[in-house]
C-alpha cells in the first residue's frame, strides 16, 4: 500500500516514524489510550497500520487492522479531536474496507464502548451491525470495567460499503 491522495488529505502505511504523532493523538482522544508499545507490537506483527494526513503533513487520523482467519479486526480507529466531524472517520473506514477486500477477507469486526455514541453512529452509518457484547472489556473511570459492543460489517451481505 503506497500513499493515496484524497482531495486535501492522503493515506499512507503507518511506520515507526509516525508513532510519536500517533501516540500524541491517541492520548488527546482517549481516556485509556494505547501505548507506544501497543502500536510498535502491531506493526512488528505485520498488522496493517494506516495514517491519514492533511496535505500540509499534519496527522489527521489512523487505524490499525489485524487479519484474523477470514475477516479483518479493526483494532483501533482514531481521528484527532481537532479534525473530528469532517468525514475523516468515514474515509478511514472506507480505506479499511478496501484493504479488507484486497486481502480477500469477508468483512470487518470491531469492539466499541457503549458510551462512545459518536463512534457507534459512524459505524452504523457505514453499515456495521451489532452482533454481541463482551462483558467488562474496557477499563473505566467511574466503574470497574465497561462492556464492549461487538460490531461486524460483512461484504457478502452488504454488497457496497461506505454509506454517505
Amino acid at each position: 500500500m503506497s500513499g493515496v491522495l484524497l482531495a486535501d488529505r492522503y493515506m499512507s502505511p503507518m511506520t515507526d516514524a509516525d508513532l510519536d504523532e500517533v501516540v500524541m493523538i491517541e492520548r488527546d482522544a482517549y481516556e485509556f489510550p494505547w501505548t507506544r508499545g501497543n502500536f510498535e507490537d502491531s506493526l512488528r506483527n505485520g498488522y496493517f497500520g494506516l495514517c491519514m494526513r492533511h496535505v500540509t503533513g499534519a496527522l489527521i487520523g489512523y487505524c490499525v487492522l489485524m487479519p484474523v482467519v477470514d475477516e479483518m479486526h479493526l483494532l483501533n480507529l482514531c481521528v484527532a479531536p481537532r479534525a473530528q466531524g469532517a468525514g475523516a472517520g468515514l474515509t478511514l473506514l472506507r480505506e479499511a474496507a478496501r484493504i479488507t477486500q484486497q486481502e480477500r477477507l469477508s468483512g470487518l469486526l470491531l469492539e466499541v464502548r457503549p458510551s462512545n455514541l459518536r463512534a457507534i453512529h459512524l459505524y452504523e452509518r457505514f453499515g456495521f451491525v451489532s452482533i454481541g457484547r463482551r462483558k467488562n472489556y474496557y477499563p473505566a473511570r467511574h466503574r470497574s470495567r465497561e462492556d464492549a459492543i461487538v460490531m461486524r460489517f460483512s461484504f457478502a451481505k452488504e454488497g457496497a460499503y461506505g454509506a454517505a
